[in-house]
Order: structure tokens, then C-alpha cells, then sequence
């Protein structure tokens, strides 16, 4: 800026417009050395080493049964009398503005409802299995979200954004916690699924690479065949190493020049991480290590059963080694908008033996204690019909439950309206279970954070609480 022809008296505009490329030069310096500053700070030897929490935690580690396609709340744990006395009238109360499909009248469930337990926990006939350990659960029935469309449900629900590409909440857990094993990754997902967000759901986003999800097989394949691709090579592990030692010399003094690069520097990082998986994880995913009694505990000798019970079977022996995020996906096969009866039915079957199976064995274990278990969908149904036997997608009221890791057992949190369609007391908002997931591993969710782009990141954004009427 000219400052004789400043103090000849410019006018306002006329300063600024001769300041404004000043000004965006400045601010471009700052944003570059905040993400500069932001990067170095995350930049460590090893970025897995395990963290102390923000402060004591309740649990140690996740696993995460996740029921892809939004199974019905009011046919599995939200039982509601009125909705089977007023079967077939009209719901007496305004529909949501924004609805994923029309519906019609109220549907009663074809299920019968029992309480279970000392807690008097209502569950159908869906889950006998899952039922038998009641007293165990944590109900959370007033789940509500953002989103009605499968795609954005799922990204909301495993990154906290329904709209942006963020990193998913395993990334964020191990970012905060690192592994409890070196050999091993943070975070797992067993059979993620293919559709809906992908890759997203499990990816690191703007985190550091090292803290994306390792899928073990996919949607798409039975779990028998899901395994950790290319653990075990030909290479003689001698010569492996002296290739990733002169590999790692080359990028490290790209590094040296350049400054910190995230992408490479989470290259170098899987390319240590795969060297020392090798012998890690065959161990970890060989299922014949287990009795037959614990097999069958999961379902293993039943076909029916067989291919969920193994995921989860997988679950308890990442999680017992160390892992700790750890999620298996039924997918895709809970969007009922039609044949619910038989569908839900088929569904509930093959996952209700090895989710009891993956309960009692982590108590028996001594794990349960510090393994926080999570079960849910992306969303609930509708209680109103839609294709004559058939939910439509519901956001606005759910059940999830959770389980061990700290939380209040044998209890029902918040509530439905009478027929099951808006979650309308005590609410639970995504960002809140976010927000208790993390306290509960002892991180403080309003300051885990990362600094992209000229600002700090969370994975409950610039929202949620920790709902602590459900924590010991």
C-alpha cells in the first residue's frame, strides 16, 4: 500500500481494496501454519503406541454389531400395547415433514412381547437368545438421528457427519487411544459393508492413514473366506526387512526435505505395521484355536447361524488381543419395506445365538467389564405399514443397547411415544452416543480433536453431550 497516498486521506474502500490481496495473503500464511502446526503435532515415532485417556476410563476397547438396513424397534425391544389395540387405524398424530417413502396405517408387530429377567426387560420373540442376558443390556429406546436415507445414516452414524466425508469413529477412538498390541491394527472391521458410504464408513478421512480401518474380507464373501489379504508372503522376513529399512531410509529423507506429509508418512507407517501383522494376525484369525464348546457357543455347528457367528466369534479374539475398535456387519438385510415378517424372522436367527454367544463369552472371559458392546442399525422403521407387510425407514425414534464397559445394566433408557414413531423423552441424539462411546474410553469428546484445514475437528462436530444417566 502506498502510505504517502494513505495519509493524503484514501477513503475507506479505497484502503480496502488496495489492502485485500494483503489480507488474503495473511490469512493464507496463518491457515498454512495452523495446518502445519497441526500436522507436526500429530506426527510421532509411533503413532499406535498406546495412550493414556484424558482422563480414567470404564472400557478399554469397542465392538460394534452393526445392524445394516435399520432393524424395527417396535418388533425387537420397544414393546408398545397401543400400537397392537389401534392395529390398522390411522396414526393419530402428524407424520414427519420429511419421510424416506409414503405409509399407511398402523401396523401391530407379529411378534409376541415378554419381559425378561430381574430388570423385567421387554424383548419379542426375535431375540430369546439375546433376551437371556436382559439383565446385561443397557436399553437406549429414544435414539433419534438426521438422516432417513441409508447413505446418510450410515455416514452419520459412523462419522458424525451425514453430509461431508469425515473420519469414521474407529479412526477417531485409536487416533485418541493408539492399540493395546503394536502387531496389530487399532481398528478392525470385520464384513463391512460394500454399499451406502463404503469405504467411508471405516476410513480415516483427514487423520493420519495408520488410523483407517482395516477391513477382514467384505460384504460380499461368506466369513469363512474373510481374512486379512496378503499377511502371509513369500518373502523370507529377513529380506522383507532390509527392503522396508531401505524403503523407509528413501521416504524418510523425502521427509526430511519436505516438511510433514501425512500420506507419506502413513505409508511408511502400514508398511511397518504389515511387516509386523505377519505373524500377529494368522494367529488372531485362526478360529480352529477354539474348543469345539466355544464354536458352538457362537453357532459355528449351525449353518444358519455359521457366518455371523464367526465374525463375531473374530470380534472377541481382536478384541481380547489387544484391537480396539472392533465392528462386525450383518449387511445388508434388514430393510424391511416389505415381508417383514419373514424377513425380520430370517434375520433375527441368524444373528440373536452368536451376538449371546459373543456376551456370555466376554463375561466369562473377564472382558466384558472393559469391552463396551454397541448393537444397532443406521435407523428404525416406521410403526405405520408401507408395502402391505413392510416399515418404512425411521430416524426419529429407535432402540439401540449397549453393553459391559462401564455401562448401567439391566436399565431402559428414555422412551418412544405410544405407537413407537418420535423418540420424546430423555432423549438420544447420534452425537450423544458419540459423545458417551468416547467419555466412556475416557476421552473427553470436545477435545479430541484435529486440526484440518484452519480448524479443529471432532467427531461430534460442535454438538453433543455425554449422556450420563446410563454410565456406573
Amino acid at each position: 500500500m502506498n502510505l504517502r497516498h494513505l495519509a493524503a486521506g484514501c477513503s475507506r474502500r479505497e484502503m480496502l481494496r488496495q489492502s485485500a490481496n494483503g489480507f488474503g495473503l495473511l490469512a493464507l500464511a496463518g491457515l498454512l501454519a495452523d495446518e502445519a502446526r497441526g500436522q507436526s503435532a500429530k506426527t510421532v515415532p509411533d503413532p499406535l503406541a498406546p495412550k493414556p485417556p484424558q482422563f480414567p476410563a470404564k472400557a478399554k476397547r469397542v465392538i460394534f454389531l452393526f445392524m445394516h438396513g435399520g432393524p424395527s424397534q417396535v418388533d425387537t425391544f420397544d414393546y408398545k400395547p397401543l400400537l397392537e389395540r389401534d392395529n390398522g387405524k390411522p396414526l393419530p398424530f402428524a407424520k414427519p415433514r420429511v419421510v424416506s417413502g409414503e405409509t399407511g396405517n398402523l401396523l401391530k408387530s407379529p411378534w409376541k412381547f415378554k419381559q425378561h429377567g430381574k430388570s423385567g426387560a421387554w424383548a419379542s420373540e426375535l431375540f430369546p437368545e439375546v433376551a437371556s442376558h436382559a439383565d446385561d443390556l443397557c436399553f437406549i429406546k429414544s435414539m433419534h438421528a438426521s438422516n432417513s436415507r441409508h447413505g446418510g445414516a450410515l455416514l452419520e452414524l459412523h462419522t458424525g457427519s451425514d453430509t461431508f466425508v469425515r473420519p469414521s469413529m474407529g479412526s477417531w477412538v485409536t487416533y485418541g487411544l493408539g492399540t493395546e498390541n503394536r502387531n496389530l491394527p487399532g481398528f478392525i472391521t470385520v464384513c463391512p459393508t460394500l454399499t451406502h458410504g463404503g469405504e467411508n464408513n471405516f476410513s480415516s478421512a483427514f487423520l493420519p492413514a495408520i488410523y483407517q480401518g482395516t477391513p477382514v474380507g467384505n460384504a460380499g464373501m461368506s466369513s469363512d473366506r474373510a481374512k486379512i489379504p496378503f499377511i502371509v508372503g513369500d518373502t523370507p522376513a529377513k529380506l522383507q526387512r532390509m527392503e522396508l529399512d531401505f524403503v523407509g531410509r528413501i521416504d524418510r529423507e523425502r521427509l526430511a526435505r519436505t516438511g510433514p506429509d501425512n500420506a507419506l508418512e502413513g505409508r511408511i507407517d502400514s508398511f511397518e505395521l504389515a511387516f509386523r501383522m505377519q505373524t500377529a494376525a494368522p494367529q488372531a484369525q485362526d478360529l480352529s484355536a477354539e474348543t469345539a464348546e466355544t464354536q458352538k457357543l457362537y453357532g459355528l455347528d449351525d449353518p444358519v447361524t455359521a457366518n455371523f457367528g464367526r465374525q463375531c466369534l473374530m470380534a472377541r479374539r481382536f478384541a481380547e488381543a489387544g484391537v480396539r475398535f472392533v465392528q462386525v456387519t450383518h449387511s445388508y438385510k434388514w430393510d424391511q419395506h416389505g415381508d417383514l415378517k419373514k424377513d425380520h424372522a430370517k434375520n433375527a436367527r441368524e444373528v440373536d445365538k452368536p451376538i449371546a454367544g459373543l456376551l456370555a463369552d466376554l463375561k466369562r472371559r473377564g472382558l466384558l467389564k472393559d469391552t463396551l458392546v454397541w448393537w444397532g442399525g443406521e435407523f428404525g422403521r416406521t410403526p405405520t405399514a408401507q408395502g402391505g407387510d413392510g416399515r418404512d425407514h425411521n430416524p426419529h425414534g429407535f432402540t439401540m443397547w449397549l453393553a459391559g464397559g462401564g455401562m448401567k445394566a439391566g436399565i431402559s433408557h428414555g422412551a418412544t411415544d405410544d405407537y413407537g414413531y418420535y423418540a420424546v423423552e430423555n432423549k438420544v441424539h447420534m452425537h450423544d452416543l458419540h459423545a458417551t462411546m468416547l467419555h466412556l474410553l475416557g476421552l473427553d469428546h470436545e477435545k479430541l480433536t484435529f486440526r484440518h484445514a484452519g480448524r479443529d475437528f471432532r467427531l461430534t462436530d460442535v454438538h453433543g453431550r455425554v449422556v450420563k444417566e446410563i454410565i456406573v
